[in-house]
């Protein structure tokens, strides 16, 4: 129903004859958009809508300046309200990952590690390996980022509503064992089961005991088909048996690993070795002709 306002606060109803023209006091009005703003907090509070109740009365002014559809202002204010809520669930998956450092693709040199394609990274990076089940092993030299790309292709996962776990290898085993010694393996081995990717860091050379070489591969075993795994190691496939003891258990583990896998090489200097080189300015003991390089 259209309304036309003339001076003052007399709203007149555009088709309507003068008769039913309707005067409303300045100071009832007023009390009364008080009163609304105020019922609209506590609704928007009870509702759960924490950016509508932060957005609501700058969006509105904006759009009574510039005479702007107010359906445009509801949709601007659902649109911020949804934005927000995607950015707390990413957060709130990405704590849960338990990542040791949050990093992405953006901040990794490519150009460091030549023998890594970046395109078949960036393709993982879309995360479509995961609807497939498939694995992703990262295999090089000691600091050449394997733990660099396995978080960030965890964080794209996170940033598409996956569930994603972090765990070093070791620290992964310690906590089978101390699980099985407890009695709460079976949940253990069910939250495992239950990511969408798990990340299972620094498969290294330090031989891991018999029982918890045993655990890993029925975490590795029970994840087969029905999530993705990402492994990253400084040994090649063939030296694995160094890590689970036996051939045996270390070809059981790699078929059921390689059977879907992206494998990554990433050969090159350490990136900690190469910055450690990277002359450092000195400084006078006195202070005088600080910041500039003494030859």
């Amino acid at each position: 129903m259209a309304y036309a306002k003339l001076s003052g606060a007399l709203l007149v109803r555009k088709d309507a004859p003068i008769a039913e023209t309707v005067s409303v006091p300045r100071a009832v009005q007023a009390a009364t958009v008080r009163q609304g703003d105020g019922l609209l907090a506590r609704h928007l509070k009870s509702l759960k809508l924490p950016t509508f109740l932060a957005q609501y009365e700058r969006l509105a002014q904006q759009y009574a300046a510039e005479g702007l559809d107010p359906s445009g202002y509801l949709l601007r204010l659902a649109e911020l309200e949804l934005i927000e809520r995607e950015r707390r669930l990413i957060e709130r998956r990405v704590k849960h990952a338990r990542f040791p450092a949050v990093k992405g693709l953006d901040t990794f040199d490519f150009s460091a590690v030549p023998s890594l394609d970046k395109n078949v990274v960036l393709e993982l990076a879309r995360c479509e390996y995961v609807a497939r089940q498939e694995n992703v092993v990262a295999i090089g030299d000691f600091g050449t980022g394997k733990t660099h790309i396995a978080v960030a292709l965890g964080m794209a996962a996170c940033q598409k509503g996956m569930s994603v776990g972090f765990v070093t290898a070791t620290a992964l085993m310690n906590e089978l064992l101390e699980a099985r010694e407890e009695q709460r393996l079976l949940r253990l081995q069910r939250r495992l089961a239950g990511y969408r990717v798990l990340i299972i860091d620094d498969l290294a050379h330090v031989p891991l005991s018999t029982a918890g070489a045993e655990l890993l591969f029925d975490v590795v075993s029970q994840r087969y088909e029905r999530g993705s795994t990402i492994i990253t190691s400084d040994l090649p496939f063939e030296e694995w048996n160094n890590v689970f003891g036996t051939a045996r258990l270390t070809g059981a583990v790699l078929d059921r690993l390689t059977h879907h896998v992206h494998i990554l090489h990433m050969q090159g200097e350490s990136y900690r070795v190469r910055h450690g080189r990277t002359p450092q300015p000195q400084r006078r003991a006195n202070g005088a002709g600080a910041g500039k390089r003494v030859e």
